[in-house]
């Protein structure tokens, strides 16, 4: 009976062990499937972060890229609008300095006649120009009545005894020397002591040899010579005094 009951103790206390070992052998299992779930899921969540951290920056990528290409071609319509500025501004500059150049044009000038400056209008020059232009051209009758008007319609012009000089020179080329003389002597008379009263001397003195009066003639190269010494015209004046002895 000892011998049973030792046996049946001794049988008890292994199967205790193996039960208690079985435990521990469980217990220990469980955590190690605990803590590979958790690394499992650690590595899921961190997968899952990097993918959508991946797909975040592939986003943010292409946005950019989007971005890149729009601001791309803003620069291109900026470069085009400045160019096109750039060309409105050329292009008025240049309207507005040859707007300043035709006024410029319009506006009164000054030029030279006879050794002085005088202020001339745009209009002024031209029917004077017209008038000499005709008288150039050999149409004195024209030519003469062109600048009988102007002297009408700017009596004050520096250009006034040129005028009233080139109608005693319009008479005299249609041979109509009394109408010369009397237009010469209205240049002495209204303008005394410009230049052009040599000239018109001489073109009396010429008339007068044409109408067959030399003492008429000699007088008036001789009050030349007195009166401008010095002009071109006083040379010839004494050149054909010679011819009066």
């Amino acid at each position: 009976m000892a011998m049973i009951k030792r046996t049946l103790i001794a049988a008890l206390m292994a199967a205790f062990s193996c039960a208690s070992l079985s435990a521990h052998a469980a217990l220990f299992g469980d955590d190690e499937a605990r803590r590979a779930i958790l690394d499992v899921r650690t590595k899921v969540d961190s997968l899952q972060q990097s993918k959508a951290d991946s797909t975040a920056m592939i986003e943010l990528s292409n946005q950019n890229d989007q971005l890149r290409q729009e601001i791309s071609r803003l620069n291109g319509q900026i470069e085009v609008l400045s160019n096109e500025v750039a060309n409105i501004q050329q292009r008025q500059k240049d309207f507005y300095v040859d707007l300043d150049n035709r006024l410029r044009k319009l506006e009164p000038q000054v030029v030279a006649i006879d050794g002085k400056d005088a202020t001339v209008e745009l209009s002024e020059q031209r029917i004077y120009d017209n008038a000499l232009a005709l008288f150039k051209a050999g149409d004195y009758k024209k030519s003469g009545t062109a600048f009988a008007e102007f002297l009408q319609r700017y009596p004050q012009s520096g250009y006034a005894p040129s005028a009233q000089y080139w109608i005693g020179n319009a008479y005299y080329a249609q041979r109509d020397y009394k109408n010369a003389i009397a237009a010469q002597q209205a240049l002495l008379k209204k303008y005394p002591g410009n230049p052009k009263g040599a000239d018109a001397l001489l073109n009396i003195a010429s008339s007068y040899t044409e109408l067959k009066d030399r003492s008429a003639a000699k007088k008036t190269l001789e009050s030349l010579v007195a009166q401008y010494p010095n002009a071109p015209a006083a040379q010839t004046a004494k050149e054909r005094l010679a011819n009066f002895k």
